[in-house]
Parts: structure tokens; C-alpha cells; sequence
């Protein structure tokens, strides 16, 4: 199971609704929550570096920094869910 942070920039207020979109999509993916990180980019980004953490969940692509890190997911609500992904056409 992969660990994950939910991070949240301190210019989000309110926080509740990003943090629910994030908690959903750990729920989807089955990764184990290490914490919601309010701090700056670099500390998530420290995390990672240093292993702690396998993936980062935001709840806006718009949240991101330009200089990032690349494993990062955003949960959105036109992800599909578990059923839709193993439908197969034809």
C-alpha cells in the first residue's frame, strides 16, 4: 500500500472541500493516509525526497507549483470509477 500526504496550500480557505475530494480519491486508489500537510510546497516536496512518502494527492491542478515534483495525482470528480476503468468496449 502506498503511502500519501494530502497537501493543501495555505491560501485555501475553505480547506474542508479539497480535503474531502483528496480523502475520496486515497479511499479509490487504497493508499494508506500519512497526513494533510498545510505547509509550504518545499516540505511536501522534502518528504518525497527523502522517501517518506509516495504520493502526493491535491484537490486542483491549479494548486500546483510550476516547479514540482512529478508524482503528483488530483483527485477530480470525472475520475472514473473502479467499475468504469475495467469495462471493456467491443
Amino acid at each position: 500500500m502506498e503511502i500519501a500526504v494530502i497537501w493543501i496550500p495555505a491560501d485555501i480557505e475553505p480547506s474542508e472541500p479539497a480535503v474531502a475530494a483528496c480523502l475520496t480519491h486515497l479511499r479509490r486508489h487504497d493508499y494508506r493516509l500519512n497526513g494533510i500537510v498545510r505547509a509550504p510546497w518545499e516540505t511536501v516536496e522534502q518528504s518525497m525526497i527523502d522517501g517518506e512518502v509516495d504520493v502526493v494527492v491535491i484537490a486542483d491542478r491549479a494548486h500546483l507549483p510550476p516547479d514540482r515534483s512529478p508524482r503528483i495525482e488530483v483527485a477530480t470528480a470525472g475520475e472514473p470509477t473502479v467499475d468504469e476503468d475495467r469495462q471493456v468496449s467491443g
